[in-house]
């Protein structure tokens, strides 16, 4: 479990294109007050909801490192404490590539700091132009591998999207995350948020965003791609707040709350539709068996792979079984007398 407590844009020396963060982050104070930090912690802690597991309190919604070293050691002295007692397992920052140091990184280890998020979003150098990110794709790779160089549990945020961004561009930036191997990654489709320069250059038509299909196919090839790369991306989409809901709030883009719901969604549907294109005698009733834990993903939001199917195949009726001892992605159709099975390499199997 992470426990997110937001630093909002401080120690940020860049205002990107696409950014306002009291929108995506929510509207908090400025500064953190003790009280609202061990109350926030606390309330985490004893929510008899959460799961078990490692547990961090995550300092995100800025530029950590960017921040004086006077208010990171405050903030980073409010942790400890919980740390200390065992409550939690560590501390987690986000930052920045061009915002860290090897003298910067001794001093978070020491006060406890086990994981560093970087906001990449992008490895093409025209893209992060366009973007006013206001570094470059080779100050992504010394991060990462001065992060890794330290210890530190790495994680790396990317953009779907932005301006001057393709999908063989984006595809590339997955290739050469994934050849740096960090421990996690975010990823979201660029949204067009008000007060922003890119709301203005989106109104001027200077600037078109991804449809919501685009988006989630994108994400679709990136998913499958860090999970045959054993890499955990422990988000997709942009996490709604309360203020991103406001009418108004989000201008432009393919902003749905249940975004990776309709990733994996889509992953289930082409492996289900290679099963049925596979079977040689088509029948009007099949069965499929999943990981109990991928029975949503492949009955998609309000049920649409199966209504899709149904209608596209001419198919009377689908049963869907669960079996605790699947693999999650992992398919199996039965149907004419036969079994066959795939995954997210793409192979079909008969069993």
């Amino acid at each position: 479990m992470i426990i997110p407590l937001f630093i909002m844009n401080r120690g940020c020396p860049h205002r990107c294109i696409f950014c306002n963060e009291s929108l995506t982050a929510g509207n908090y104070p400025a500064g953190i007050a003790a009280d609202a930090f061990n109350k926030t912690v606390r309330l985490c802690l004893e929510n008899p909801l959460r799961k078990r597991g490692t547990v961090q309190i995550a300092f995100y919604g800025g530029t950590f490192t960017g921040m004086e070293q006077a208010e990171q050691v405050r903030l980073l002295d409010l942790a400890l404490p919980f740390l200390r007692e065992g409550k939690v397992d560590g501390i987690r920052i986000s930052t920045r590539p061009d915002e860290i140091d090897s003298d910067n990184l001794d001093f978070l280890k020491r006060s406890g700091v086990a994981a560093i998020e970087i906001g990449v979003q992008s490895f093409d150098d025209d893209v992060l132009r366009q973007s006013r990110r206001g570094h470059t794709a080779a100050d992504n790779i010394r991060a990462v591998k001065l992060l890794e160089g330290k210890g530190f549990a790495t994680g790396i945020h990317l953009m779907a999207g932005l301006p001057g961004d393709t999908a063989e561009r984006f595809s590339q930036t997955v290739e050469k995350t994934i050849a740096l191997a960090p421990d996690t990654v975010r990823i979201h489709p660029t949204i067009v948020l008000k007060n922003t320069a890119l709301a203005r250059d989106f109104l001027e038509k200077k600037y078109r965003p991804l449809s919501l299909p685009e988006a989630v196919e994108l994400a679709k090839e990136a998913l499958k791609k860090f999970t045959k790369a054993h890499i955990p991306v422990i988000r997709l989409g942009l996490q709604t707040t309360c203020e991103l809901e406001e009418p108004g709030a989000v201008i432009g883009g393919p902003f749905h709350p249940a975004f990776r719901v309709l990733v994996e969604a889509a992953i289930f549907f082409e492996m289900a539709e290679k099963l049925v294109m596979a079977m040689e005698e088509r029948k009007k009733e099949i069965g499929f068996i999943v990981s109990p834990r991928d029975i949503s993903n492949l009955q998609g939001l309000r049920r649409e792979n199966m209504t899709l199917l149904k209608s596209r195949y001419g198919l009377k009726n689908i049963e869907v079984t669960a079996d605790p001892s699947l693999a999650r992605g992992t398919l199996i159709i039965i149907g004419a007398g036969k079994k066959l099975r795939t995954d997210l390499s793409g192979r079909i199997d008969e069993i």
